[in-house]
C-alpha cells in the first residue's frame, strides 16, 4: 500500500484502513473496490465577488447542495443581501424600519450556511491562469485569494454622465444602502421643499412618486418621448397622466445640458432652454455594469461591458461564472444579445450557477424581461417583447388591445384594464403589457408563465383560472385576450389600429357602432353613429365599394360588428382598442408634436422655476396649501367618522363622467334619499373632489368624507345638515334663483353658458335661460324645416348657422377649423358636447326661453327651435330677474 492508492485484493488490515481515513481517502476503499492509485479528492473552494440577488442567491445554494465546499463571498461595502427593489419606499416612509431592507447580514450567513463573509473587501482584479483574485480589504490590506471556481456578480452602477456641474453634493445617485442613507438623511434633515428626478426608468419613477409622498414638489426629467422605455408609447401614456394628476411635473422629450450651483440648490439647464432649481437632485438616468476590473482578465466583456455567458452561465474560462446585473444573455423572445437589470432573473441566475457548480445541469433559457411598477395608485407590467424590439429584430407581429374588467362587472370595485398581447401568425406569444388600477399583476404573471413554457395564443383560450365576482370574470381578461389573438390568426376579426387608420390615404367609412348617447359624449371625427343592435336593419346604408373601418368603445362590439359586416359581403376592419385607444393615440401624436398639455408638461418657464422655499414662496404655499388640504381631508375622514357607524344606503358610479355630470347625477340620487340616509360616489373627474364639497356646503347636506384613492374620488354625503351643525340666520331664499340673457351665437360663449347653467342647476337653483338675437342660432333644429316665409326671413335663414354645430368661435374660428379643435379637445378630454349640455340643462329643469321680438325680426319660428323651448318676451325675463340674485348677460 502507498501514498497514493490501496489494492483492494484480500482483506484490509484494520491498521491500513486507519491510514487510509487518515490521508483522507476516498471511503469506497473501506469497501473493497479498487482505486489503484487515485489521488485524493479536495474539497472545492468557490469564490464569489457580490452578494445582493445574484450573489447571496448562489452562496445559499451552493451550501445546501455541498457541505463540504469551501465558500467565500466578498462585499465591497458593507451589506451583502438586500432588498435593492425597496430602497425608494424607505425614503418616501412606506417602508418605516431601516431594517427590514436588510435580508440577510453576514453573520447570519455565516451562522446558517457557514460562508466566509468578507465585507468592505473589493475584488480588483482577476488572474484567470494563476485562478487566484485580488482583494483590496479595509481591514486586511491587498491580497490574493485562490479558487477552483469563480462566481461572478459585481452588479451594475448608476450611470453618471460626462455634463457640466454633475459632481455637485446635492446630486444624487440611487443604487444601494448607502446611496439610500444619503438621501434619507438630507431629506429628513434639511427638509427640502423641491425636487427634480431626472430619468424617467423604474427608478425613477418609483423615487418621483415617493417624493411627492414626503410632501416635497417633483419635477421628473425624461430625455426620450415618454417614460418607462420597455413599455411601448400607446401604452405608457396611462402611467405619465396618473402621475401629472398625482402632482408630479413632467419634462418628456427634453436632456440635460448641465448643473450650476447655487447658494441655496442646484440649477438644471435643459436642451429646450428651460432651467429648474431645487435643493435636491436625484440622478436615475440607468445602469451599466460594475466590470472595470476584468478589462485585462482575459474574461470576454460585450460592447457595452457586460460579462458574455452561455445559457450555463458559464464565461469563456470554463471554471468561471457570472450572473445578474452584469451578464449578457440571449433575449428569450428575439433570441439576440440582451442585458436586464432585474432582481428575478438575477436570483434564478445564482441558483442556476451553483447547480452546474455543484454537477447538477442547470441551463438559464433567456431573458422574459418581466416587471412591474406601482405608479401612485395605478399598476403597470409587463413580459416579452415590445413593438419597438420586435420592429428592430424584424420579427412580424399582430396585435391585438382590450380593455376587460378587472373583475365581474355587476361587483362593485371593478377597473377597467389596459391588455396589450403582441404575438405572430402561428400564434406564439411575443410579449404583453397591462395598466389599471386592479388585476394587473396576476394578468401578466399567467401570460409570463405561459410564455416560458412556450405556449401559444390558443394555450390562453384554454386556460381554467379562478373565478369568483369579486376577483375576477368567467372569462378572465387572460382568456379574453387569447380569445382576440386567435380570432385575428383565424381570419374572423380583422383588427387595425388607429395609426394605420388615420394615415391610410384611401377612402374609407369611420363607423361608429356605439349607442346614441355615448356617440354624443364623443366620437371621432368624421364617423357615423349605427349602433350595433340596429346595424342588421340598417346595413342599406353603408356603401359596399368602401371599405368599412369599425370602432366601438373598447373593441368587443366592434368585433360583432365586422362578423356581421364581412358575412354580409363587407369589407370591414375593427379597431383594436375602440375609442379608448383612440384618445390614447390622439393624445400621444399631440405630444409627439410638441404640444403643451397641461397633464404633462409643467408650465412654461423662461429663465428659471425656482421650486425651493427661500427662491419661491409659491413653493411654500403649495406645500402648506397640500399639508391644509391633508389635514382637512383626515378630520373629514376620521373626526366625522370617530364613535359612530355609517350605513351606506346607496351608492353611486359616476366614473367616466366629465363636470358638471357627477353632480348631476349626485344631485338625482340625494333627491331620490330620505333625510339622514346616505349616499357614496365615486367618480374619475378630477374637480369632482372640490366641486362635491362646495355642492354640500350650497345644498345643506353633509359632506361626511372625501378622498382620491385608485385614479378616483370617492365622497360620503348625508342628506341633510349634521345635527351638531352650527345654526346660522335663515336664508333669503326667494332671490336666489339665476338669469341669464344669452345674446352671442359664438361656440365657446355658447358652452360657457350652459355649464354654468348646469352647475347652478345641480345646486337646486332655478335657471332662466333667455335667448335672444344671434343666441337663438344654437337653439335651432339642424335639419331644415319646410315653412311658407317671406323672401327677407329665407335670407336671414339661409344666412344664419342652423343649429349649435355650425356655430363659430369667438376668436382664432379660422375659417372653420377652431370650432373643430375646441370640439376635438373636448372630445379628447372627455367633456360634455355643447348639445349633450343642452339636453342635460333641459332634463335638469333649466327654462329655455327664446325671445318672441328677437324670432319676429330674425324670421324664425317656434317649429325650427329644438324641443323643449319656451317662447317669452322681455316681460317673461324681467320677472324671472326680480327673483334672482344672479343674472349674466353672455
Amino acid at each position: 500500500m502507498s501514498i497514493e492508492g490501496v489494492s483492494s485484493e484480500g482483506n484490509l488490515r484494520r491498521k491500513d484502513a486507519i491510514r487510509i481515513l487518515l490521508n483522507g481517502y476516498n471511503m469506497a476503499a473501506l469497501k473493497g473496490i479498487s482505486l489503484r492509485r487515485k489521488k485524493i479528492t479536495m474539497a472545492k473552494k468557490v469564490l464569489i465577488v457580490g452578494g445582493v440577488a445574484g450573489g447571496a442567491s448562489a452562496a445559499a445554494r451552493l451550501r445546501r447542495l455541498d457541505e463540504s465546499i469551501e465558500i467565500i463571498m466578498f462585499e465591497r461595502d458593507g451589506y451583502i443581501s438586500y432588498a435593492n427593489c425597496g430602497l425608494p419606499y424607505y425614503i418616501g416612509d412606506t417602508i418605516k424600519e431601516r431594517e427590514k431592507l436588510l435580508v440577510q447580514t453576514p453573520q447570519a450567513m455565516k451562522e446558517r450556511f457557514r460562508i466566509d463573509v468578507r465585507i468592505n473587501s473589493e475584488v480588483i482584479s482577476v488572474d484567470t491562469e494563476k485562478k487566484c483574485v485580488t482583494v483590496q480589504s479595509k481591514d486586511r490590506g491587498e491580497y490574493e485569494e485562490s479558487f477552483d471556481n469563480l462566481i461572478l456578480s459585481p452588479g451594475a452602477k448608476a450611470l453618471r454622465p460626462n455634463i457640466p456641474g454633475i459632481d455637485n453634493s446635492r446630486i444624487h445617485t440611487l443604487r444601494n444602502v448607502p446611496d439610500t442613507d444619503k438621501i434619507k438623511a438630507f431629506v429628513e434633515e434639511k427638509k427640502p421643499s423641491g425636487a427634480i428626478v431626472i430619468g424617467g426608468g423604474f427608478v425613477g419613477v418609483e423615487m418621483a412618486e415617493n417624493l411627492k409622498e414626503k410632501g416635497i414638489e417633483t419635477c421628473l426629467i425624461e430625455a426620450a418621448p415618454h417614460i418607462l422605455a420597455p413599455f411601448d408609447e400607446d401604452m405608457v401614456i396611462s402611467a405619465e397622466r396618473e402621475l401629472s394628476q398625482s402632482g408630479i411635473n413632467l419634462y418628456l422629450n427634453d436632456g440635460i445640458t448641465g448643473f450650476s450651483d447655487t447658494n441655496r440648490g442646484v440649477k438644471v439647464h435643459l436642451k429646450s432652454g428651460k432651467v429648474l432649481e431645487a435643493e435636491l437632485v436625484i440622478l436615475a438616468m440607468g445602469v451599466r455594469p460594475d466590470t472595470e476590473f476584468l478589462r485585462t482578465s482575459g474574461i470576454e466583456l460585450g460592447e457595452r461591458g457586460h460579462i458574455k455567458v452561455n445559457e450555463r452561465l458559464q464565461t469563456n474560462i470554463e471554471s468561471i461564472y457570472a450572473v445578474g446585473d452584469a451578464i449578457e444573455g440571449v433575449d428569450f423572445v428575439t433570441e439576440r444579445k440582451a442585458a436586464v437589470a432585474l432582481a428575478g432573473p438575477a436570483n434564478k441566475q445564482g441558483r442556476i450557477a451553483a447547480d452546474n457548480i455543484a454537477g447538477i445541469q442547470s441551463t438559464f433559457d433567456g431573458f422574459l424581461g418581466t416587471s412591474i411598477i406601482k405608479v401612485f395608485d395605478l399598476t403597470a407590467a409587463r413580459t416579452g417583447a415590445n413593438e419597438r424590439t420586435l420592429k428592430a429584430a424584424g420579427i412580424e407581429y399582430k396585435t391585438v388591445h382590450l380593455y376587460p374588467m378587472s373583475h365581474a362587472s355587476y361587483y362593485p370595485g371593478a377597473f377597467n384594464i389596459s391588455l396589450k398581447l403582441l404575438f405572430n401568425r402561428e400564434g406564439r406569444i411575443l410579449g404583453a403589457q397591462a395598466t389599471g388600477y386592479e388585476g394587473v399583476d396576476k394578468r401578466i404573471d399567467v401570460i409570463s408563465a405561459v410564455m416560458s413554457l412556450k405556449g401559444t395564443t390558443e394555450d390562453l383560450t384554454k386556460l381554467d383560472l379562478s373565478y369568483a365576482p369579486p376577483f375576477s370574470s368567467a372569462k378572465d381578461p387572460v382568456n379574453m385576450a387569447g380569445y382576440a389573438a386567435e380570432n385575428v390568426r383565424k381570419g374572423f376579426s380583422h383588427m387595425t389600429t388607429w395609426d394605420e387608420v388615420l394615415e391610410d390615404e384611401e377612402d374609407f367609412v369611420l363607423l361608429d357602432v356605439r349607442n346614441t348617447e355615448e356617440y354624443e359624449l364623443g366620437h371621432m371625427e368624421g364617423s357615423i353613429n349605427l349602433p350595433l343592435n340596429e346595424l342588421r336593419n340598417r346595413l342599406g346604408e353603408l356603401n359596399k365599394d368602401k371599405r368599412i373601418v369599425v370602432y366601438c368603445q373598447v373593441g368587443l362590439r366592434g368585433y360583432i360588428a365586422d362578423r356581421i359586416l364581412t358575412q354580409n359581403g363587407y369589407q370591414a376592419l375593427n379597431v383594436t382598442g375602440g375609442y379608448l385607444s383612440a384618445k390614447d393615440y390622439l393624445y400621444q401624436k399631440e405630444a409627439e408634436q410638441g404640444n403643451e398639455r397641461a397633464e404633462v408638461r409643467a408650465a412654461d418657464i423662461s429663465e428659471s422655476q425656482t421650486i425651493t422655499p427661500v427662491r419661491n414662496q409659491t413653493a411654500v404655499n403649495i406645500q402648506e396649501t397640500a399639508s391644509i388640504e391633508k389635514d382637512n381631508n383626515k378630520k373629514a375622514t376620521e373626526g366625522d367618522r370617530k364613535g359612530m357607524e355609517i350605513t351606506i344606503d346607496k351608492k353611486l358610479d359616476c366614473t367616466g363622467i366629465c363636470c358638471p355630470g357627477p353632480l348631476l347625477r349626485v344631485k338625482e340620487a340625494v333627491d331620490q334619499l330620505k333625510a339622514g340616509e346616505v349616499l357614496e360616489a365615486h367618480a374619475s373627474d378630477p374637480g369632482f373632489y372640490e366641486d362635491v364639497n362646495a355642492w354640500c356646503k350650497n345644498t345643506g347636506n353633509q359632506l361626511l368624507s372625501r378622498q382620491r384613492e385608485k385614479g378616483g374620488i370617492t365622497a360620503v354625503i348625508k342628506k341633510g345638515a349634521a345635527d351638531n351643525a352650527v345654526k346660522t340666520a335663515p336664508v333669503d331664499t326667494e332671490r336666489n334663483n339665476k338669469t341669464m340673457v344669452v345674446f352671442s351665437g359664438e361656440l365657446d360663449k355658447a358652452i360657457a353658458s350652459f355649464i354654468i347653467a348646469n352647475g347652478a342647476a345641480s345646486m337646486g337653483r332655478k335657471v332662466t335661460m333667455f335667448f335672444t338675437f344671434w343666441g337663438l342660432n344654437i337653439l335651432r333644429k339642424p335639419e331644415k324645416v319646410k315653412l311658407r316665409k317671406g323672401f327677407m326671413d329665407k335670407m336671414f335663414g339661409k344666412m344664419m348657422p342652423r343649429g349649435s354645430r355650425k356655430l363659430k368661435l369667438s376668436n382664432m374660428n379660422m375659417m372653420g377649423m377652431g370650432a373643430k379643435m375646441i370640439r376635438k379637445v373636448m372630445k379628447d378630454k372627455n367633456v360634455e358636447s355643447l348639445e349633450s349640455l343642452i339636453r342635460t340643462a333641459i332634463g335638469n329643469g333649466v327654462e329655455i326661453v327664446a325671445c318672441q321680438m328677437s324670432m319676429d325680426v330674425m324670421g324664425l319660428r317656434k317649429e325650427e327651435l329644438i324641443d323643449g323651448v319656451k317662447i317669452g318676451g322681455v316681460g317673461y325675463y324681467l320677472g324671472e330677474a326680480e327673483e334672482s340674485n344672479v343674472n349674466l348677460f353672455i
